[in-house]
């Protein structure tokens, strides 16, 4: 608007002092208008840096929950890998604690060995397994 002005000073024949006034506030103008768009630029850079920041602060949180929930997990596999290999004589104990008289391995002599043999057997196979998926 004021270049506009400034540009009808011949046209219009205008006092000499109002154009110098108008191209001082002209200069005004412009100065301010660079100021402005300098607190802009810096404006607009120290919300990128704190975007930058916290995005930054969101990943090593982040990271910290992952890891987190990483040893949980394995904390998990290994709490279930006991369980399983506890599961296993209990299962075996409590089939053998029914006392039916019509079970087969009831009235044999071995009946009792090959429940402690077999209860172990699966307890020491099962132990093999998880050690060797490295879940103990």
């Amino acid at each position: 608007m004021l270049h506009g002005l400034m540009a009808g000073f011949a046209k219009y024949g205008t006092d000499e002092e109002l154009q110098r006034y108008l191209r001082d506030v002209a200069d005004h103008v412009t100065h301010t208008s660079e100021r402005v768009d300098g607190f802009r630029q810096a404006l607009t850079d120290i919300l990128t840096v704190n975007a930058t920041l916290v995005t930054q602060q969101q990943n090593a949180e982040m990271r910290a929950l992952a890891e987190a929930g990483f040893e949980q997990n394995e904390e998990i596999k290994k709490i279930s890998s006991w369980a399983a290999i506890l599961f296993a004589p209990t299962l075996v104990g409590t089939v053998y604690g029914m006392n039916f008289d019509n079970m087969p391995e009831l009235h044999w002599a071995g009946g009792y060995p090959f429940a402690v043999v077999l209860m172990a057997v699966v307890c020491v196979s099962l132990y093999v397994v998880f050690k060797k998926k490295d879940w103990l």
